[in-house]
């Protein structure tokens, strides 16, 4: 990655609300296998986004590492899981997630610029969340785990914006990146509440 390219800044429009967080209270088991799931999918896009473009380096480096930690990171919530004698369930489909990519641009290069940016906010949505849950949970282990995660969360929407001001000019990203934050905030707040990471 080159050291002139800095992360935009991602502000969400809304926080979670104390309904999200006393569902997912009431139904932790329900999220940390969700949880589990949105893990691994996000290591499976990250992998999908190398493959689809092999020829951009710094995509392919910082993207195979990317991976490898969200991998890590399912294998630490599959180990909580199985703690709490819980199962992998069948994969559901994300409303969140589908709505944000139906926003995605047609093109080549408006696609791989709305990839990368789609993803920055879903992982921004990701540290806002595990944040969240970070500052409520009673147990002190899971806690300093969500704390943790929060942090991985907001590395991984920077290296999202850094590869983004990578391959496009600085100032179409900001304003591609502003008309995101808009995008997700409208579908956030029209989600409803579940014990879900999305």
């Amino acid at each position: 990655m080159k050291d002139n390219h800095t992360s935009a800044v991602i502000s969400l429009q809304a926080k979670s609300s104390r309904e999200w967080i006393e569902c997912v209270l009431t139904n932790f088991d329900e999220f940390l296998i969700d949880h589990a799931a949105n893990e691994r999918k996000a290591s499976s896009m990250a992998l999908s986004l190398v493959a689809h473009y092999p020829d951009r380096c710094e995509l392919r480096t910082a993207l195979i590492d990317l991976a490898l930690e969200e991998l890590n990171h399912f294998r630490q919530v599959v180990r909580l899981m199985q703690e709490r004698n819980l199962v992998m369930t069948p994969d559901e489909k994300d409303p969140y997630v589908n709505q944000l990519r139906n926003h995605v641009h047609k093109g080549s290069e408006g696609y791989f610029l709305d990839q990368l940016l789609c993803a920055a906010v879903i992982e921004a949505r990701g540290e806002e969340r595990f944040l969240t849950l970070s500052e409520v949970l009673d147990d002190s282990a899971i806690k300093k785990f969500y704390k943790t995660l929060a942090l991985s969360e907001k590395g991984h929407h920077q290296v999202f914006t850094r590869l983004a001001q990578c391959y496009f000019p600085k100032d179409l990203v900001n304003q591609r990146l502003n008309e995101w934050i808009d995008i997700e905030g409208t579908i956030f707040e029209e989600l409803p509440v579940r014990s879900r990471v999305h």
